[in-house]
């Protein structure tokens, strides 16, 4: 068991809480990206137990941070939004010169590459367009509102896993976040049991697509995952602060971010 990969999953699970933020662009940073789509397409291969080794502490990470750390991140967005935000958009932007080092991008990217750059970065900032609104916690649970939840759990996954893309935001569009999070934060198994189905399904469907690529378009593929990155700056940016508090502290944040970023990138890449 690699049980280093609890701490890491943790920074993804508390990463996958926050809309606008991707647990996929955490493992990025982590350099266990590449790891992390193989081990899950080689759940049914005779490795099999290698790569639970892998995903099982990584799971555990990710567990403890959605369970422990929902009511403190509500609570964050709640009264400090603007310098949580910025400490993300800090880890953000500090993740790219070590994209730029895994992709190699000096030595191998070309023209169509950058171009790909923009694509991804278009398909991703677009988003921060997208009115998500507030929508409320669903009260009346029926069986029209377990298959919401179910395939929106396919839906939040198969974004989750891709990194820019994130998978609380689109629940946030879909209208179900605040009702996934409230079940996670009360503990109420139905809802989490049928989204957690979702999710497992969506993440083995779109590994094995990114699995592809990444075997097949190595270059091509990391070039579209910067442009994916870059674009959740601008989702993810909550706009200047109103007041010299607020300045302050999305600047200490920003700074946090960015120092974390290094560090992270420093030890693990």
């Amino acid at each position: 068991m690699e049980w280093k990969n609890i701490y890491r999953g943790m920074l993804m699970g508390a990463s996958d809480v926050i809309p606008g933020v991707s647990g996929g662009t955490i493992a990025v940073l982590l350099g266990i990206y590449d790891r992390l789509i193989a081990a899950i397409n080689g759940i049914f291969s005779r490795d099999w137990k290698k790569q639970l080794g892998f995903l099982i502490p990584l799971g555990i990470g990710v567990g403890i941070a959605i369970l422990l750390l929902s009511r403190l991140i509500e609570w964050l967005f709640e009264h400090y939004a603007g310098p949580t935000q910025f400490f993300f958009l800090g880890l953000i932007i500090g993740i790219m010169p070590y994209l730029f080092h895994e992709a190699d991008a000096k030595q191998t990217f070309r023209v169509k590459h950058y171009i790909l750059i923009v694509i991804g970065a278009i398909i991703v900032g677009s988003m921060a367009f997208l009115q998500a609104g507030e929508p409320g916690v669903i009260e009346n649970i029926a069986t029209s509102t377990y298959i919401l939840l179910f395939f929106s759990g396919i839906i939040a996954s198969s974004a989750m896993i891709l990194p820019g893309i994130s998978g609380s935001f689109m629940l946030l569009i879909i209208g179900v976040y605040p009702t996934i999070i409230g079940a996670i934060s009360n503990l109420q198994l139905d809802i989490i049991a049928v989204t957690g189905v979702g999710i497992v399904i969506g993440i083995l469907v779109m590994s094995k697509i990114i699995n592809f690529f990444l075997e097949n378009y190595r270059h091509a593929t990391f070039a579209l995952i910067i442009g994916l990155v870059i674009g959740s700056i601008f989702v993810v940016f909550p706009g200047f602060p109103a007041n010299t508090s607020f300045l302050i502290a999305s600047v200490v944040t920003f700074a946090t971010g960015l120092l974390v970023a290094y560090i992270l990138g420093r030890v693990e890449y």
